[in-house]
């Protein structure tokens, strides 16, 4: 089978990138030809034969271009123009998206739809229910869900992208514009890496309904190893320093737990929180087997977050080596959690909410040992790419044979 990946991004660079490029090498493995359509930029490690790739838009550059980006992130004529030369090109049976929005917009789904072909996204946030992505309110640090069924006036009134009216405005006519027009409607198959994500899609649009399927996330399971597992009495936080992300609440938490010891690994706008507090160390942006061994030597893995989470990565992970976790009842966190079972579930997003629980997880050796046991069994529930693959080519064959 023929199947072009597209995304905005073609090199590692986030979860999407990360996502798009280790599938598509397991896919490439048996025996199936990838390709890739997406923004050029000189760290790219992917493309296509064709050799097409949108114009680099850097938003940090001081140039004269910068005045045509508020157009070019809501529709982007070029991206549709040589989306539909790379599949005259290339002429895949199947065009597999991910993340899309700015730099090549959803008029790539115009592009694709015109030639007719089969067309999957997978969905690595709320973008087409919100639009800051998150169903997230920066500025009281809480949840929000205004604009899914409610008016969109909400995201300018909270400048819920990245404090900015105008990129507030901006946004919002984004997200109007697809919903007037029912662009999404023209997506054959959604994969959405949680139940949680799935129900939102559901409850928000009506064409949404048979159009999605849940498949949790895939993890290289023969690096994630309890085998080589050698504890030691810290608590591990692995990903970004922002506030959504629970900062505030790991930081409360190390000062009412003194005797804990608390690793951090990441970068992030909100690191000086973290900063100044004894009993709390900071690791920097960690990777590879510094990154594996750090999780899995843990006592237990936390992940705090204030937003609703997808599908975490670093829940996988912490399971694959046998690490409890302690996280939040919510998102897609609480799928990949069973409280009591394999970590222990927070339901009061505050530092004494979590505090009491990390108190709780690990002073009762009994419950933590079972804990402990469970995780490792949790293995053989987590999906491998070859096993995620499986499932994703047979959902590619139905739509080619439909």
């Amino acid at each position: 089978m023929k199947i072009l990946m597209v995304n905005k991004f073609l090199y590692p660079r986030g979860g999407s990138e990360s996502y798009m490029l280790y599938l598509a090498e397991h896919l490439k493995n048996t025996g199936h030809e990838v390709e890739f359509f997406g923004m050029y930029d000189e760290k790219n490690t992917a493309g296509n034969s064709a050799g097409l790739y949108t114009q680099n838009m850097d938003f940090h550059s001081k140039g004269l271009s910068r005045f045509l980006y508020p157009f070019k992130i809501v529709y982007s004529l070029e991206a549709k123009k040589k989306i539909i030369k790379v599949i005259d090109n290339f002429k895949p049976d199947i065009v597999h998206m991910n993340n899309i929005n700015f730099q090549l917009t959803p008029s790539v789904i115009y592009g694709v739809k015109k030639r007719k072909i089969p067309l999957v996204q997978t969905v690595h946030d709320y973008q087409m229910i919100c639009p800051n992505h998150l169903l997230y309110n920066f500025d009281k640090n809480e949840p929000c869900e205004k604009c899914v069924n409610g008016s969109h006036i909400n995201c300018i009134k909270n400048k819920c992208i990245h404090g900015s009216f105008i990129k507030s405005i901006i946004g919002v006519a984004e997200a109007k514009l697809y919903s007037l027009l029912k662009t999404y409607k023209k997506v054959d198959l959604y994969v959405c890496p949680s139940n949680f994500l799935e129900n939102k899609l559901l409850s928000a649009k009506s064409y949404y309904k048979g159009k999605t399927v849940t498949i949790h996330n895939f993890i290289n399971k023969e690096k994630f190893s309890h085998n080589n597992r050698k504890e030691e009495p810290y608590i591990v936080y692995v990903g970004r320093l922002s506030k959504e992300k629970g900062i505030e609440n790991i930081a409360g938490a190390a000062k009412l737990l003194g005797d804990y010891n608390f690793v951090v690994a990441g970068s992030g706008p909100d690191e000086d929180l973290l900063k100044n507090i004894p009993n709390v160390k900071l690791a920097g942006f960690l990777t590879g087997d510094g990154l594996t061994k750090l999780m899995g030597n843990a006592k237990v893995l936390i992940l705090p977050s204030v937003c609703y989470e997808n599908c975490p990565l670093s829940i996988l992970e912490a399971h694959a080596m046998g690490v409890p976790v302690v996280t939040m009842n919510s998102g897609g966190m609480a799928e990949l959690v069973k409280d009591g079972v394999t970590g222990t579930l927070v339901n009061e997003p505050t530092p004494e909410g979590l505090a009491l629980k990390l108190k709780e997880t690990i002073e009762n050796e009994d419950y933590y040992n079972t804990l402990k046991e469970n995780c490792k069994n949790e293995k053989n529930n987590i999906l491998s790419a070859e096993t995620y693959c499986d499932i994703l080519v047979k959902e590619y064959e139905k739509l080619v044979a439909r």
